[in-house]
């Protein structure tokens, strides 16, 4: 699409008003649908999926004592394929502890910090993704089911108001692309539905596996607005939300995509 026909789609976009209106089940798509079969093939075979590095990272790390307290995550959880099969797909959940949502990369920089006593892990650090998407890959095919937790309604309350709110320079909330405009295209790229159901996943873009807050984090910036710090409390109910509004839907981490 050349630059003025995206400019002006873009601004098509910022004059529609926000319907609010959820995708029926019915009618919801992952992003995988939206892909070319080059991309989906990529995606379904191990031995090319480029994220599997990251997952076998991950293992390893599993595997590994760190900290003071000289522990692995499996000397507490033992073999992953058990003992975390489900639990990617129920998060972000609610911590009793905290008062308040943590997703999946807080959870267990929690656990490292409490149980293993070592530092935590950066946010987008190649240690932390790879031992998200080998706990996530332990979810892959099951239906994502945030917890039925009534402690979690007002943050996914909170989640949907900021998918709702237009924001930046250029006047857009979330909904007005991804449920108001999805199956057409931007910048001669498909809108899709924005469910996250591949996270972590590789972005051909990026050349690299990243977080769901990476990318909401460069969809915010990308509407000329100011993203919220990696963890911001924010980020985390857009993530609670997205994954309520995705429920149902199998996990496919790790995910590929343009």
């Amino acid at each position: 699409m050349k630059p003025v026909r995206a400019i002006v789609t873009v601004l098509l976009i910022a004059a529609v008003p926000v319907l609010a209106a959820e995708i029926p089940q019915s009618e919801r798509r992952s992003g995988f649908s939206f892909m070319g079969p080059d991309t989906q093939a990529m995606q379904n075979d191990d031995t090319a999926n480029p994220g599997i590095l990251w997952v076998l990272d991950g293992e390893a790390l599993w595997k590994s004592k760190a900290g003071a307290a000289g522990k692995a995550c499996a000397d507490c959880h033992g073999d992953a394929r058990t003992s975390m099969k489900g639990v990617a797909a129920r998060y972000p959940a609610f911590d009793k502890a905290l008062g308040h949502p943590v997703d999946l990369e807080q959870r267990i920089n929690n656990c490292r910090t409490t149980h293993q006593q070592a530092t935590p892990l950066p946010y987008e650090s190649r240690e932390l993704l790879a031992l998200t998407a080998f706990l996530a890959q332990q979810s892959r095919g099951m239906s994502i089911m945030p917890e039925r937790d009534p402690q979690l309604e007002p943050f996914i309350a909170k989640g949907r108001e900021l998918f709702l709110q237009r924001q930046g320079q250029l006047n857009l909330a979330c909904a007005n692309c991804h449920d108001d405009n999805w199956d057409k295209r931007l910048a001669g790229s498909a809108i899709t539905q924005g469910h996250p159901t591949g996270y972590p996943l590789y972005r051909l873009e990026w050349q690299s596996l990243g977080s769901l807050q990476r990318r909401l984090r460069a969809c915010i910036s990308g509407i000329r607005a100011q993203p919220y710090a990696f963890g911001a409390p924010e980020l985390v109910e857009l993530e609670l939300y997205l994954m309520w509004r995705a429920r149902g839907m199998p996990a496919e981490t790790p995910a590929v995509r343009p």
